[in-house]
């Protein structure tokens, strides 16, 4: 990450961190006027319905101060005790939030129970315990929007968790107005059936309440327990597999601190594929994350895919690479009912005969693991051949094998030109390289005949040449400059 992008982050963070602070600072002053509030007037008419509201009250003053504290420790970024950060605060802090409703809703049955069937209580009713009611609800629509938009916008689980105190509480105001409203009616009306509509309402603000705690609390529970969300896991193993260049999701993990997710996926990429070519990959497995789970903190381990059953000599080459060896010169054939691979294998010059056959040795054993069916393998040591080696071909010499290459392609009348012969020698052996133009519409087929044709009348006419490279081209580029043509890119001081 470029010290720009840190910057960003960090400047990302310390807004989230004041807002998020902000917001959960005016929920703790809000619950301390709620309750002050509501206690006073459960005091001075005897509501059990008003007293469950201010004791619902004081419980978001505490749930209100517990997320106060845990936002001023949930941003704070990963250190060497805490190295996924310590997001989880905020889920121990819903988990807490639940508890205290759960509490909170026991007192409240409790006495409800005892006001029906044992303490009958007398309520007062006056404009004060209507007024307090429509006051909390008010208060309570404007904190818990706040607190929801924020949580919302920085996935917050303890602003979610203090937004959802406030919206009990609205829910719980209503029922205590309906309460209230019962008993005036008993009142007027003299039916004194309608007297338990207060410890009736003080039952379904409980309830309401429990309701709501179970599923914060299951959440909770989840968050802590590194449950992933249900669904999750299958969206982005299925999002990870559409990228190009990904063969199969092997395993995905998923867990959440927090706002924050932490991916850890094992993918399987083509054996083929360059290494250059691998980071891209996983850029994009990134971005195809990051559309589902935005900011998410992802992980991804790339193993080769194995090569099919069914291709000996890809899986030989698979299995080398995989060693870290390299292989060439393949051959499989019969003898005798038995399946026979031969093969060239390249070890480091400074090495004696002793640890290149240990090489072999490692190499033949894992073959024969991965293909049981291989039953004898000749393996043929040789250096890596890791130094630049010199031309020692005299002049006189390259000019005339030159001139006689060029009359020996007027043989092929398919070649209608050839041109650019390079001819090197190398530890004792002579390398061949030449450009041919041909029909640009003759079928491929034809063309790697014709050039076997040609490479043949080349070695017939030198038969030391040991190797013969020949460019085809169509027709077309005659003519076209040397310097439209692909060329290696040029690099500063060169």
């Amino acid at each position: 990450m470029t010290t720009t992008e840190n910057k960003r982050t960090e400047t990302r963070r310390e807004l989230s961190f004041s807002e998020k602070r902000t917001v959960a600072l005016h929920s703790m002053l809000a619950a301390i006027f709620l309750s002050a509030l509501k206690l006073f007037v459960g005091l001075l008419t005897g509501s059990l319905g008003i007293l469950s509201e201010a004791a619902h009250s004081g419980l978001d003053l505490v749930a209100a101060i517990i997320t106060y504290l845990s936002v001023q420790v949930s941003d704070k970024p990963a250190d060497a005790d805490h190295q996924y950060g310590h997001q989880k605060v905020e889920n121990f802090s819903a988990f807490l939030q639940t508890g205290l409703l759960l509490a909170t809703c026991a007192w409240i049955v409790f006495e409800a129970v005892r006001r029906l069937f044992f303490t009958p209580v007398t309520v007062e009713l006056s404009a004060w315990a209507f007024a307090v009611m429509i006051i909390s609800i008010v208060v309570d629509f404007f904190r818990s929007r706040e607190l929801l938009e924020t949580a919302r916008k920085y996935k917050s689980q303890a602003l979610e968790a203090d937004a959802l105190h406030f919206r009990t509480d609205i829910w719980g105001s209503s029922v205590v107005i309906l309460g209230l409203i019962a008993l005036w009616l008993g009142d007027r009306f003299r039916i004194p059936q309608l007297r338990v509509a207060d410890p009736m309402a003080a039952l379904a603000v409980a309830g309401l309440t429990v309701w709501i705690s179970a599923k914060l609390g299951r959440r909770t529970i989840d968050a802590l327990l590194d449950a992933a969300p249900r669904g999750l896991q299958g969206r982005i193993s299925e999002a990870v597999r559409s990228v190009d260049g990904v063969v199969a999701c092997e395993r995905v993990r998923i867990r959440n601190a927090g706002s924050k997710f932490f991916v850890d996926a094992n993918i399987a990429v083509e054996r083929t594929t360059p290494f250059d070519h691998v980071p891209a990959i996983l850029s994009a497995v990134r971005a195809r994350i990051g559309e589902i789970l935005p900011d998410a903190d992802v992980m991804i381990d790339t193993e080769p895919e194995a090569p099919s059953e069914d291709n000996l000599f890809e899986k030989v080459k698979w299995v080398a690479r995989r060693s870290n060896l390299a292989v060439h010169d393949l051959l499989v054939h019969e003898v005798d009912r038995q399946l026979t691979l031969d093969l060239h294998l390249e070890v480091d010059e400074s090495y004696t005969l002793e640890q290149a056959h240990e090489r072999v040795n490692y190499l033949e054993a894992q073959i024969f693991e991965e293909i049981p069916e291989m039953d004898v393998i000749n393996t043929h040591i040789e250096s890596e051949g890791t130094h630049i080696q010199t031309d020692k071909m005299a002049g006189e010499l390259r000019a005339r094998m030159v001139k006689e290459l060029q009359e020996v392609a007027t043989q092929v009348p398919e070649i209608i030109d050839c041109h650019d012969i390079a001819i090197r020698e190398v530890d004792q052996k002579i390398y061949v390289s030449c450009h041919c133009l041909m029909d640009g519409s003759l079928p491929i087929t034809l063309v790697h005949d014709k050039t076997v044709e040609l490479e043949d009348l080349f070695r017939k006419t030198f038969p030391a040449i040991h190797k013969v490279t020949i460019h085809t081209e169509p027709e077309s580029e005659r003519g076209v400059p040397a310097t439209a043509r692909p060329r290696r890119p040029q690099t500063s001081g060169r």
